[in-house]
């Protein structure tokens, strides 16, 4: 097979959406509160790390590579005292069901199709270096449709998120310069990665003024023509890491999978509960497009 590391970018738009409801829902954060956990970060933390276990906060910090290490610590490992992560594990797939359903994602046929194709996607991949994923994978599969679907899009964002963590590594750019540099590239804007991941102005200058030594940013915080190049190069490197996830499908099976679940995606963008502004710089320009452009 010879197929566009692009591919793996417009997967990730699709996928994303869908995975992320579990962030950005009422029933997300609801059933995240009734289990007592105290805030939004706390819930979130909680959630998204339970499949590791109780492990430690500087896990937690090295595997999610981009928070500041202090905004971990307040939530972890004091969470655990307030309910599992077995019960964690419980809300998050059972809120992220009911949010699906909020956005008109029900059992269907295009529905038990594309969740098949994902899992048979999400199942492919090696675990090799990549933790999140593996912890993922090694849960439970769910028996419901829409619920195996949310936990197919889960395993192959966190199958790209862990690549996307080796690539910056290698690359020698920290957890919380990626953030600076994601912003520089207009993918997402600054005040908002500012206030979600803990930076204060002067943390900021710190980490912009670590990428301009490198050439890689101007005195003005904005990508030089060195930067952009660089920019591209981790983008297109996550991409060619992420395609792998699609080995296990055909071509006929990946264009089936674009065609069932595009319009799942258009569903829960038009509902409104994934803002269209997110720390992942997600692309909606070519959601009317559902073909996977193999050929």
């Amino acid at each position: 097979m010879n197929r566009r590391p692009d591919l793996a970018r417009r997967l990730f738009d699709r996928i994303e959406p869908v995975h992320a409801v579990t962030y950005f829902a009422p029933q997300a954060r609801s059933a995240l509160d009734d289990l007592g956990y105290r805030g939004f970060w706390m819930g979130y933390f909680a959630a998204r790390s339970a499949p590791l276990g109780r492990v430690p906060a500087e896990v937690v910090t090295a595997i999610f590579y981009n928070f500041a290490p202090e905004r971990v610590a307040k939530a972890l490992p004091a969470a655990w005292e307030v309910a599992p992560p077995a019960a964690a594990l419980q809300a998050r797939e059972q809120s992220a069901v009911a949010a699906l359903a909020g956005c008109g994602v029900a059992d269907s046929e295009g529905v038990r199709t594309a969740a098949a194709l994902l899992a048979k996607a999400a199942r492919g991949p090696a675990v090799d270096g990549r933790p999140l994923y593996a912890a993922n994978r090694a849960l439970d599969w769910p028996q419901d449709p829409v619920a195996a679907l949310w936990h197919a899009t889960t395993l192959l964002r966190e199958h790209r998120g862990d690549g996307h963590v080796a690539v910056l590594a290698a690359a020698g750019v920290s957890g919380r310069e990626c953030n600076v540099l994601h912003a520089a590239a207009g993918r997402v804007p600054r005040e908002m990665i500012m206030r979600s991941r803990d930076y204060d102005d002067t943390q900021w200058r710190f980490h912009a003024d670590r990428l301009a030594r490198r050439g890689l940013l101007d005195g003005a915080g904005e990508l030089t023509d060195a930067g952009r190049g660089f920019k591209q190069r981790l983008e297109d490197a996550t991409d060619t890491l992420a395609l792998s996830a699609l080995d296990a499908l055909g071509d006929d099976e990946v264009e089936t999978l674009f065609q069932t679940l595009t319009p799942i995606t258009r569903a829960v963008v038009a509902a409104g509960v994934v803002p269209a502004a997110t720390p992942m710089g997600l692309s909606r320009d070519d959601l009317d497009d559902a073909s996977a452009h193999l050929s």
